[in-house]
């Protein structure tokens, strides 16, 4: 039966609501927001890795995920944001190591000191089947992993003398992280491991509540540490990865072409954290040195690690030997 005019009109006023019912939904996707969190600045090697994440992601989505960031611990300390990323108030994180191991503990094997010869071992071990094995452990834990990140090696900064020898570190108050592994070897150094959150660190500095803290260079540069502490120590005493995650809440409404996306953008934001490494590593000496810090080298690991050996013996029960030599023996 044909329609006359006025149905005519109704059914094309129905066809555009339902054509802009699309639009809006498609336009409400669009903007999707993914919050980002992170401990440093956005001028610094976090900030560039969230950005790489990022552009990569918002790109290969065509815009409908737009990433929010708060830098500068703007969403708590790392511990705290870990557990709004698990609620799934927060969708996407780069943090530390130090602070995961206390939701992952096998993770803590990475910060067994002067266990990585090089950076280039280290980054080999992390994204072969060593650092894989480790990812898949995350998501148990409430927390899906994508990839590793990057601070660089650690180093002492301290406001009371050079450090040059084990003895060197008897009696300082020394930030660390809650890590139970740097915990143990500062303490077997004779050191006070002092765990504080990031946020606390310069203020404790100021005020001489703390001595000093270690830290890689990318960080000790882009928070300006040199304003509150006299020595660096060039000691590369532990590597420090990130890991780039992801809510589970947010990470399993996503399609598997988006999990795709997220995952190739995290490892956009690895590349990124590490070629800001590289640089910083580069010029953060000259940096620091102009910023009138007291540099000092330690080239001979021989005497800590002989000092750290009953260290050692309880990483080597907690982490198996198996696993140490993997690490040892990746090439």
């Amino acid at each position: 039966m044909a329609m006359n005019a006025t149905t005519r009109v109704r059914v094309w006023l129905g066809s555009v609501a339902a054509a802009c019912a699309l639009l809006t939904g498609a336009g409400a996707q669009a903007q999707t927001e993914v919050k980002i969190g992170y401990a440093l600045a956005v001028n610094s090697h976090y900030g560039a890795g969230a950005q790489a994440w990022a552009d990569s992601v918002e790109k290969s989505t065509a815009g409908r995920y737009k990433f929010k960031h708060f830098p500068a611990s703007a969403l708590g300390g790392e511990r705290e944001s870990i557990e709004g990323l698990q609620l799934g108030t927060v969708q996407a994180l780069i943090v530390s190591t130090g602070t995961l191991s206390n939701f992952v503990p096998e993770v803590g094997v990475v910060d067994v000191p002067f266990l990585f010869r090089d950076i280039g071992h280290a980054r080999r071990v992390m994204d072969g089947p060593v650092g894989q094995d480790l990812i898949k452990k995350f998501q148990p834990r409430g927390i899906v992993a994508l990839a590793w990140g990057e601070q660089g090696f650690r180093h002492l900064t301290n406001a009371k003398h050079a450090v040059a020898a084990p003895d060197d570190f008897k009696g300082l108050k020394i930030r660390t992280m809650e890590n139970p592994v740097h915990i143990t070897a500062f303490k077997t150094l004779g050191a006070a491991p002092t765990p504080m959150a990031w946020p606390e660190v310069t203020g404790a500095l100021q005020q001489g509540t703390i001595d000093g803290q270690e830290n890689p260079l990318s960080v000790i540069v882009s928070a300006k540490l040199s304003d509150v502490q006299k020595y660096l120590t060039l000691s590369s005493h532990v590597y420090a990865p990130t890991l780039l995650i992801v809510s589970p809440r947010f990470w399993n409404k996503l399609s598997d072409a988006d999990k795709a996306a997220f995952l190739e953008g995290a490892k956009a934001g690895s590349a990124a954290m590490r070629a800001f490494v590289d640089d910083v590593d580069a010029k953060g000496v000259a940096t620091l040195k102009a910023a009138g810090m007291q540099v000092n080298t330690i080239t001979d690991k021989t005497p800590f690690q002989k000092t750290l050996a009953p260290a050692y013996a309880q990483y080597e029960t907690k982490f198996g030997k198996e696993l140490l030599d993997r690490i040892a023996a990746t090439q």
